[in-house]
């Protein structure tokens, strides 16, 4: 296909959410964010392995598949790509067509990761938190159902950059740790952000890092402000093995 047939067919399936180079041309050439997410990828590509032959790679919230492209470029024997919304996906085909690269992709709810009846090598987990009105219940799906190696997660984050330890527990009476700066929090959008309906849920960072301990991963890299490289926690926080059942006092 040459560069005028691609940016037509590019153009119909617009607008472009990711600005993909595809043999030269690009799909968003003037996105608000920049050269994105190329822009984002330069600051977190050296915490990943440069050689994934035989690995199998799950981009969740893949979008046109911009990062699904990056893994199969590294040689991932698998790459599965999974979002919501068809019209992400139609794109994604089409540069993985025009690219000349094996990558499925499928219309599937972060909810229902467990129907895929697999674990993944790498889970990439990319701009979809502060989307889902049940953030934590996905990161528990994650931990589950689908993460055999390594989740990269990234959210946008918003508040006080400090993080505080937590103590094992406080009193009832206890108030004043909700105010100080490094206390996690979860910040509830009732209407729009950025002009988005989805945007429901922004962490602070200590909110972020909390919720994928409790999820029951390691944090093992911090590259870059809003993302982490976990792996499942030998002993997921939030399990039974913390917290037993109760029964009656």
């Amino acid at each position: 296909m040459n560069p005028d047939r691609i940016g037509e067919e590019a153009a119909k399936l617009g607008p472009w959410f990711h600005n993909l180079l595809l043999h030269g041309v690009p799909t968003a050439p003037e996105h608000a964010l920049g050269n994105y997410p190329a822009c984002v990828w330069q600051y977190f590509s050296h915490a990943l392995p440069q050689d994934l032959t035989g690995k199998s790679v799950l981009d969740i919230g893949c979008n046109a598949g911009f990062f699904s492209i990056e893994m199969k470029r590294r040689g991932a024997a698998r790459v599965l790509g999974v979002d919501s919304d068809p019209r992400y996906l139609e794109q994604a085909r089409f540069a993985a067509g025009v690219l000349g690269l094996d990558i499925e992709y499928r219309q599937l709810s972060v909810y229902d990761v467990g129907a895929l009846g697999e674990r993944f090598d790498l889970v990439l987990f990319m701009g979809v938190l502060y989307h889902l009105r049940h953030p934590l219940l996905a990161l528990d799906l994650l931990r589950e159902h689908v993460v055999g190696g390594l989740l990269v997660f990234q959210s946008m984050q918003r508040g006080p950059r400090e993080v505080e330890p937590a103590r094992e527990d406080y009193p009832f009476t206890a108030e004043e740790q909700f105010a100080r700066p490094g206390w996690p929090r979860l910040h509830f959008i009732e209407h729009r952000y950025a002009g988005d309906v989805t945007n429901w849920w922004i962490p602070n960072r200590a909110g972020a890092e909390a919720m994928l301990r409790n999820a029951g991963f390691e944090i093992l890299q911090h590259p870059d402000r809003e993302i982490y490289v976990c792996r499942p926690a030998p002993v997921p926080y939030g399990s039974a093995a913390v917290y037993p059942a109760r029964g009656p006092s």
